[in-house]
């Protein structure tokens, strides 16, 4: 028998919206969420094209998609693997299918813990990059800036609200939601608490006093709207062809170096680790070029120690 496209209101994110719902009611992180949200929408769109009803899924139909990814990176296919286990585990839960969880058993590509594959920049690069965004506009000073010197998440970025920029213990300091929902302070050094003042006009220094700002986001539009972060990404594209930067330069990039940066200025793994927000220590040690060297060798350090 032929297999229909489903189309219009009939589709299946429609059709069972009410537990896709009360699956992504159930995500505690937004950065989770939103890449759920992503991958559940593609699967969707790939079982509409081929009749398939989203609940009736077995896992030959799963293997089947996942050979469809196989141009997109392991970490990619991983992650939208993840986003799908993690759905039809709640449907099972919930009562809305019976028979398991028809990923469960699907191999997922290994993904190298301690890589990444995000490029990122050297220090003129880096200088380039900034001097590029100067030149562009106080708002993309400002989040280029911030993003460099901070090593903070777009999201958590674009997500903060103007009193959420002020001061702690002698420090200008960023309130941000961390990834997994937490809450988090980052230190704001002085050139990112200079972009950020002259993109802020007169009130920067009453908001990082609490004076000002109460609701306001703290990277907004002409309109006083939150800055949208597919727009806030492409900016950063922008610029960094602007400034003559090649490959895939993206904000994620702007943390890459960050990281490497610090790493290799003298910053410790755990400092760093707390600085980035990272729950596992094993993410930060990606971004440490000079790990496995010889030269690094705890073996000297014990025989310093002892002599």
């Amino acid at each position: 028998m032929k297999l229909e496209p489903i189309t219009g209101p009939t589709g299946n994110e429609q059709r069972h919206g009410h537990i896709i719902a009360a699956w992504k009611l159930a995500q505690s992180s937004p950065h989770t969420l939103r890449a759920y949200s992503r991958s559940m929408t593609d699967f969707c769109s790939w079982l509409d094209a081929r009749g398939m009803d989203l609940l009736k899924v077995k896992r030959p139909i799963i293997d089947g998609y996942r050979h469809t990814l196989a141009n997109l990176s392991p970490a990619t296919i991983a992650a939208r693997l993840a986003a799908l286990s993690s759905f039809y585990r709640y449907a099972v839960s919930a009562g809305g299918i019976g028979g398991g969880n028809p990923v469960e058993l699907v191999k997922r590509p290994k993904v190298d813990a301690d890589h990444s594959s995000t490029e990122g920049m050297t220090k003129d690069q880096a200088r380039a990059l900034l001097a590029a965004a100067q030149a562009d506009g106080p708002r993309s000073h400002a989040l280029v800036s911030l993003l460099l010197f901070t090593g903070i998440r777009l999201s958590e970025a674009l997500n903060a609200s103007a009193t959420d920029y002020g001061h702690d213990s002698g420090h200008r300091t960023l309130s941000v939601l961390r990834k997994g929902g937490k809450n988090g302070k980052v230190a704001v050094p002085a050139p990112a608490v200079q972009a950020l003042d002259v993109y802020l006009g007169a009130s920067g220094v009453e908001l990082a006093l609490g004076r000002a700002g109460a609701g306001r986001p703290l990277f907004s539009t002409a309109t006083g709207k939150r800055w949208a972060s597919s727009e806030a990404f492409r900016t950063v594209q922008r610029l960094a062809r602007a400034s003559g930067l090649e490959g895939r330069i993206s904000p994620h990039s702007l943390r890459h170096t960050f990281a490497t940066l610090a790493l290799d200025a003298g910053t410790t793994l755990h400092d760093l680790q707390d600085s980035m927000g990272h729950a596992d220590p094993r993410t930060t040690r990606r971004y440490d070029r000079a790990r496995g060297t010889l030269a690094k060798s705890a073996g000297y350090d014990v025989a310093k120690a002892l002599s």
